[in-house]
C-alpha cells in the first residue's frame, strides 16, 4: 500500500514538472519578430541607447568599456536581461563581469535570478550574464526602492581583470525580454508620472530676465572699462588703507623732535 502510494505521488510530481517545463520555455525571453537589431551602445547614463523589450542588441566593444542601454517599463511587467560576451581572442587571466539595472532615479535594482556577476577563466570563449527584475509596481512609498514605471538603464561592464587584457576586442549580445505582464496591479495607488532620467543636464531652469537694450547700451561703454569688483578687490583696498594708516602711525611714533 505504501509502495503504491509512493509511486502515485512520484507520477503526479513528474506530471507536474512536465507541465511546468513548456511554460518555462515559453516564458524565456525571445527576440520579437521583425524587431530591428541595435548595433550601438551608450557610454554613460545620459547617452544610453534606447531599446525596447524583444529588440536584439549586438555590438563590438573592448574589454573595459562601460556599455549602457535604456528601455521603458510599465506597471505589472517583469523583465529579464540576458547578455553574452564573446572573446574572439585569448586572454591572460580570469575576469569578472557584471550587469546592473537602474531605474529613472538611478537607483540600482535588485535581481531575483540570473548570473549577475559571473567569473570566467582565461580559457573560456564567452561569459553569460542574466538578471530578472522584480515586478514593476504602480506606486511605492518614497523611502522604498521598489521598481516603478519609467525608463530603466542597463549597464554592462567588467569589474575585475588582468591589466594586459584591457582593451581587447569583444562581441556583446544583449536582449531585454518581458517574461510577465500582469497589467496595473491592485496596489490601490498610481504613480503621477513615470521615472525618466534627466538627459538634459545643465539646462538653465530659471532664466535671468532680459536686460533693457537701451539701458545696456548707455551703461555698456563705462562698464566695459571698469574691472569686475569682487571680494579680492574689496580686501585689497581694505589692506591698502590699513597699511597706510599703520605707516603714518609708525612714523609719528618713531619721529624724533627737532632740536632748537
Amino acid at each position: 500500500m505504501r509502495i503504491a502510494l509512493f509511486r502515485s505521488m512520484a507520477a503526479l510530481l513528474a506530471a507536474g514538472v512536465a507541465a511546468l517545463l513548456p511554460a518555462a520555455a515559453v516564458a524565456a525571453p525571445t527576440p520579437s519578430p521583425g524587431a530591428t537589431p541595435v548595433n550601438r551602445a551608450g557610454t554613460s547614463f545620459l547617452t544610453a541607447t534606447p531599446i525596447t523589450a524583444g529588440q536584439p542588441v549586438r555590438v563590438d566593444a573592448s574589454i573595459g568599456d562601460h556599455l549602457y542601454w535604456s528601455f521603458p517599463a510599465t506597471a505589472g511587467q517583469v523583465h529579464e536581461i540576458n547578455a553574452t560576451v564573446t572573446f574572439p581572442k585569448g586572454r591572460s587571466g580570469a575576469s569578472t563581469w557584471t550587469v546592473d539595472v537602474f531605474d529613472g532615479l538611478r537607483r540600482r535594482q535588485a535581481c531575483t535570478a540570473g548570473a549577475q556577476t559571473p567569473t570566467v577563466d582565461a580559457k573560456a570563449s564567452n561569459v553569460v550574464l542574466g538578471c530578472t527584475l522584480r515586478e514593476v509596481r504602480s506606486w511605492a512609498e518614497p523611502w522604498s526602492a521598489d521598481p516603478l514605471p519609467g525608463t530603466y538603464v542597463v549597464r554592462l561592464s567588467v569589474i575585475e581583470l588582468p591589466e594586459p587584457d584591457l582593451g581587447a576586442p569583444i562581441d556583446v549580445d544583449l536582449l531585454v525580454g518581458t517574461i510577465a505582464d500582469r497589467g496595473a496591479s491592485a496596489d490601490d495607488g498610481e504613480l503621477a508620472a513615470p521615472l525618466v532620467p534627466n538627459t538634459k543636464a545643465g539646462t538653465v531652469l530659471n532664466a535671468v530676465p532680459p536686460v533693457d537694450a537701451e539701458a545696456d547700451d548707455e551703461s555698456g561703454s563705462l562698464a566695459d572699462w571698469l574691472p569686475d569688483l569682487g571680494s579680492r578687490w574689496v580686501w585689497t583696498g581694505i589692506g591698502g588703507v590699513l597699511a597706510a594708516v599703520a605707516g603714518v602711525f609708525g612714523f609719528a611714533v618713531t619721529r624724533r623732535p627737532r632740536r632748537p
